[in-house]
C-alpha cells in the first residue's frame, strides 16, 4: 500500500519498480479502486508492456464509468425535475459532472444525491414510479434506514441495474456532528444540466465526514485521494474551516488534512501527525502485496467504531442483536 501511495504522490517513483513491484502496485491499486487514477498519474512514465496494457484498460473502464454515471444522473433528473426539488449530486458523480480533478480516473459506484428531508416522500414515489425498486425489502432494514439513517433504503433500477442512494443529510441523525443540511442544499451550485453540486469546500467537508465520521475506513485510500485532489484544486484555507465549523466537522477535516499531507504529500499546513492519526494511517494502509486486507484487529476496531459513532449504546446493542439473530 505504501508503494501505491508513493506512486500516486510521485509518479516518477515507478521507474524503479521491478516485475514484482509492478504486480504489488497494480494489485493494491485495483483492490482500492484506484487503478484508473494510477493509470492517469503515471502516463508518460516508463511502464512495462503488460502493465501498460492493464493501465490502458483501466483508463478505458474509467471513461465508460464516467459516461454511465452521467447518464444515471440524467435519468434521475428526468424523474425528479417535475417536482421542482433541488437535486444535489454527491461524491464521484459530482466530481465528473463538474469536471473536477477528483473525477479524473475516479471509480464511481452508486449514484448519490441529496434532497431536502421534507421532500423525501415525493422523491421516493417519483423514483419508484419510473423503475427503481427497493434493494432491501426486510421490514426491520426499512425501519432502520427511515428512523436512524441519513438516507432512504437503497434503490436499484430494475432495467439498468444501477443503484441510487437518496440522502437528506450527510451523516446519520444519531451521529454527534450535526451538519447543516439546509446550508448544504441552499448554498449548492447549479450545473447547466439542472442538477446541483455542493460548494467546493462543502465537498471537502463531506469527503472528510464520509471518511472519518460515517464508516470503518474501508476504501479509505480512495477517499483520501479524493481529498488530496479537491484540496489541490480548491485550497484548504479559512474558507474551508468556516464550512467545517458550520457543519460541526472541524475534527474530521483537520484529521483528513493531516493524513492526506502525510500519505499523499498534499501541500497544506496541517501540522504534525498526532498519535491517534497513526492508528488511522495504519488502518488506511492495511493491505499486503497481493491486495489482501491485513491487520485484522485494527480493521475490527474500526468496524466497531463505525457503529459506535453512529448510535447511542442501547440502540447499537439492539441493532447488533437483531442483525446477529438474522
Amino acid at each position: 500500500m505504501k508503494a501505491l501511495a508513493r506512486a500516486l504522490r510521485d509518479p516518477s517513483s515507478v521507474a524503479s519498480l521491478d516485475a514484482a513491484g509492478w504486480m504489488d502496485l497494480l494489485t493494491a491499486a485495483r483492490a482500492e479502486q484506484l487503478i484508473a487514477s494510477l493509470a492517469l498519474r503515471v502516463e508518460g512514465q516508463p511502464v512495462p508492456p503488460r502493465a501498460a496494457e492493464i493501465l490502458a484498460d483501466a483508463r478505458a473502464a474509467a471513461e465508460q464509468g464516467r459516461v454511465r454515471a452521467l447518464w444515471e444522473a440524467e435519468m434521475a433528473w428526468r424523474a425528479l425535475a417535475p417536482l421542482d426539488v433541488p437535486v444535489v449530486l454527491l461524491k464521484g458523480t459530482a466530481f465528473v459532472a463538474a469536471d473536477m480533478e477528483a473525477g479524473q480516473g475516479r471509480f464511481i459506484g452508486d449514484l448519490d444525491i441529496l434532497v431536502p428531508r421534507d421532500r423525501l416522500d415525493e422523491v421516493e414515489q417519483a423514483l419508484l414510479g419510473v423503475g427503481w425498486v427497493w434493494v432491501k425489502d426486510n421490514p426491520y432494514d426499512a425501519l432502520y434506514y427511515r428512523q436512524w439513517m441519513h438516507e432512504l433504503p437503497p434503490l436499484i433500477h430494475r432495467d439498468r441495474d444501477r443503484m441510487i442512494d437518496v440522502h437528506h443529510t450527510i451523516l446519520p441523525p444519531t451521529a454527534k456532528p450535526k451538519p447543516d443540511a439546509a446550508a448544504l442544499i441552499g448554498d449548492s451550485i447549479a450545473l447547466p444540466t439542472g442538477l446541483r453540486i455542493l460548494l467546493p469546500h462543502d465537498i471537502i467537508v463531506h469527503a472528510a465526514a464520509h471518511l472519518f465520521a460515517d464508516g470503518d475506513l474501508a476504501g479509505g485510500m480512495r477517499n483520501l485521494w479524493d481529498i488530496d485532489r479537491l484540496v489541490r484544486q480548491f485550497g484548504a484555507g479559512e474558507a474551508l474551516m468556516e464550512r467545517a465549523r458550520l457543519h460541526g466537522l472541524v475534527p474530521a477535516v483537520t484529521r483528513a488534512l493531516r493524513l492526506t499531507a502525510h500519505i499523499y504529500g498534499t501541500p497544506v499546513d496541517a501540522g504534525r501527525l498526532r498519535l491517534s492519526d497513526r492508528f488511522y494511517a495504519r488502518r488506511l494502509l492495511a493491505r499486503d502485496g497481493w491486495g489482501r486486507e491485513t491487520r485484522k484487529l485494527t480493521r475490527l476496531a474500526f468496524y466497531i467504531r463505525s457503529h459506535w459513532i453512529r448510535m447511542p449504546p442501547l440502540l447499537l446493542a439492539r441493532h447488533l442483536w437483531i442483525k446477529a439473530r438474522r
